[in-house]
């Protein structure tokens, strides 16, 4: 499944994971760390939505 940053659009890939910021492939969005933000913009998990809400 993937998740997409409302801000500023950054697709999070949990097939891919984010391991540039220690976050492994496979890593499902319901584990990921509390602490984790969007890479490009800097804001917190709250600020994405499952992808299939821009469908």
């Amino acid at each position: 499944m993937k998740f997409i940053c409302d801000i500023c659009g950054y697709v999070y890939d949990e097939k891919l994971g984010d391991p540039e910021n220690g976050i492994e492939a496979g890593t499902k969005w319901a584990d990921m760390p509390e602490d984790w933000v969007c890479p490009l913009c800097g804001v917190s998990q709250d600020e994405f939505a499952p992808a299939e809400d821009y469908a």
